[in-house]
Order: structure tokens, then sequence, then C-alpha cells
């Protein structure tokens, strides 16, 4: 509940800029498709804030960790607020340098707590608070539109993020314990995480192929409400009821793929069936126009929630399950870096497709294509891997 928590608020941060994205860009005079530099920059600083989490969960604890990443999304909202497009850059920063580490923060708590053969439903459990971001995103930020500008409705939802991290506390001596002070601040050794993801076949090539389905996940979320604005013509709040169902099917699915890649033991092909659905739901997305009924458009997007905001918790277990307990964090900020790498590069990518072409249907077919391409080097890669022992009594 904690980490799911968590996961729900810093999301819910990330994607509240997208959702206001074209009544922000009216007022500071830019076109809606640029918040693809937005997402990127917030992903940039996420893939570093990934690196530098190892040493510092192991010193002041997951719980606390997590508590100050809140309050840095919480920051990133504010500084919206400023109303220039500068303040937005250094908005995206502050924001994804506290989205970053909470993944690793979870990983971490979770692998020390959780048998080996539950991992990939209970860190899907864990990750459903993504899609539970994007439904409360979704439904609460449209409605807040109806009374607030943009401006007083990012610092609403940075004061409830804040409040969030306040209410940790609760839980952090439960949780903040097995703690090593003596672990140094200095981060020196920031290329750890990424010499253990691509020292190991088996790692490496799971990560690398998220890259793509990453990349393609966040495209197509956070140019959602604009696509359906400009292409069909729906409203903000009917366009963010469709990002809320994205969300709550992903909620669903998540723990359904979660129990069955415990219960096969295929995880590299499940997630390779995931990403070849994926593909199949943005394919169809690039065909949407006014002329379709809306519940086909709806059905559409409850596809893609169900698979392409679907395969992260299975992903994030597979890494913990490859290393040991302590290494979970360590990996998964490794892990992370590549996966967020994806999201860096694909928004501007997409939003040069939407300039060059002038709509969006070239760029959803493109990530239809690479994602396939990823689900198909998936279903081929060799199975075997070096799980970590299960410790007594997890047999």
């Amino acid at each position: 509940m904690v980490t799911t928590s968590v996961q729900a608020l810093v999301t819910m941060a990330s994607l509240t800029v997208s959702i206001y994205a074209p009544q922000a860009a009216r007022d500071i005079g830019i076109g809606p498709e640029h918040i693809g530099v937005y997402a990127s920059l917030t992903y940039v600083a996420a893939m570093l804030g990934s690196l530098l989490t190892g040493r510092l969960i192991l010193r002041f604890g997951a719980i606390r960790f997590s508590q100050g990443a809140m309050l840095f999304c919480a920051i990133g909202l504010l500084v919206c607020a400023g109303g220039q497009w500068w303040w937005f850059l250094i908005s995206a920063c502050i924001l994804g340098f506290g989205y970053g580490p909470t993944t690793p923060a979870s990983s971490h708590l979770l692998s020390r707590h959780t048998p080996v053969r539950s991992l990939s439903l209970v860190f899907s459990i864990k990750q459903t608070g993504v899609p539970l971001g994007g439904v409360f995103a979704g439904i609460l930020v449209p409605f807040l539109l109806i009374y607030f500008d943009w401006r007083a409705v990012s610092v609403l939802v940075a004061t409830a993020i804040i409040i969030g991290a306040l209410c940790l506390q609760t839980w952090r001596n439960r949780f903040d314990v097995e703690l090593t002070p003596s672990q140094p601040l200095a981060f020196g050794n920031v290329l750890k995480p990424l010499r253990l993801i691509f020292s190991r076949s088996d790692l490496r090539l799971i990560a690398v192929s998220t890259f793509f389905l990453s990349g393609t996940q966040q495209c197509y979320i956070y140019f959602l409400v604009t696509y359906f604005e400009i292409a069909i013509g729906w409203s903000t709040q009917f366009a963010g009821f469709a990002l809320s169902l994205v969300g709550g099917a992903a909620v669903i699915a998540r723990i359904v793929w979660g129990a069955v890649a415990d219960a096969s033991g295929q995880t590299r092909r499940i997630l390779g069936v995931i990403s070849l659905c994926m593909a199949a739901a943005t394919l169809v997305t690039a065909s949407f126009s006014a002329a379709w009924p809306d519940w086909a458009v709806l059905a559409v997007c409850a596809l893609f929630g169900a698979t392409g905001m679907a395969w992260n918790g299975v992903y994030l277990a597979e890494i913990s399950r490859n290393v040991s307990p302590e290494d979970a964090g360590l990996a998964t900020g490794g892990a992370l870096f590549v996966t967020f790498a994806g999201v860096v590069i694909a928004p501007p990518l997409f939003g040069l497709a939407i300039d060059l072409s002038g709509g969006f249907t070239f760029g959803y077919l493109s990530l239809a294509v690479v994602t396939a391409v990823a689900g198909v080097c998936l279903l081929l890669l060799p199975i075997g891997h070096r799980g970590r022992a299960a410790t007594p009594g997890e047999n």
C-alpha cells in the first residue's frame, strides 16, 4: 500500500502538466506539441536521479528517501506556476529528479520482504500506482480546470503530494531498518548501476527492450489529451476521461500479468506478447478521427492500458529476481536509466513527426513498428537466466 501510494502520487504529478498543456501553451505562446520537450527533460533528470539512488537508500532508508523524492515532485509543480516557458524547463528538471528515484526505493523495500515465487505479482501490484496516478490525474485535473486556471491546479496537486509525503512518516520506523549510516554521500561511482546491468546478458537484453516500450507508453499517454482535442474534437474533460480509462485498464491488467508471469515462469515471452498487443493498439490509434464512434476509441484506449501500461511490474520483478536483495535498488536504478532513455528520446521525436507530417498519424505508426520489433525480439530471446536463490521458507 505504501509503495503503491507513492507511485500514484508522483505519477499524478508527472501527468498533470500534460493534461493542462493546451491551456498553458496558449498562455505562454508555444505550440502544445512542445509538451514532448517537457517530458524529455523530466526523464533526463529522472535518469540521473535513478543512478544516484542506491547509496542514499542504504543510508537513509527507502521511506525517508521516498519522502524527499515526493517533495521534489511537489516543488517541480509549484515552479510551473511561474507561468513562463523557462520556468517549465526548470520545473521538468526538479520534478524528474524526484520521480526517478521512487521506483528503485520501492524495489529495494519489496525485494527484502517478498518471496521470489511472488515477485512479479507483488511488483505488479505496486506498479498499479502508475495507472492509478493516471486515473487520478485524468479525472481530477480536468475537473479542477473547470474552476481554476492551470497555475492554481499546479499548486493544488503539489499540496496533495506534500500531504502524502508527510503521511509516510507513520511507516518509517517499521520499514527503514538495517540502515548503513556510514554509506558515503559522494557520487563518484555513479556508473556502477549501469555496469551491473550491462555486465549481465539477461539483465541487459530485457532492459534494452524497455527502451522502446517506455518510449511508446510515454508518447501515448503524454499526447493523448492533446491528440483527442485536435483530431477528434473532444473536450479536455472527455479526453481526460479517456486517459483515466487507460489507467483503469492498466490497474487490473498489471495484477493479471504479474500473476500469469509468476505462474508460468515465462517472463520474457509474456513481455513479448504484451508488446505485440501494445503495438496493435498503437497502430489502430493512428487511424482515429471524428468519424470514429466514442465507444470504439475508448475500447482501443482500454486495450492500450491493459498492455502498453501493464508491463512495468513484470519487468521490474525480473530485474530484482536476477540480483541479490541488497543490489535490487542498484540494479533497478541502472535498468531504469535505460528505460527512461526511451522516454527522453521518443517524445521530442514524436513532436517532430507531428510538425513534419502535419498530424499524429505518422508518429503513432512509427511507435507501433518499433514496439512490434521489440516484442518479436523478446519472444526470440533465450529464456534461461541466473535468478537469485530463494531464501529458506520461500519454496
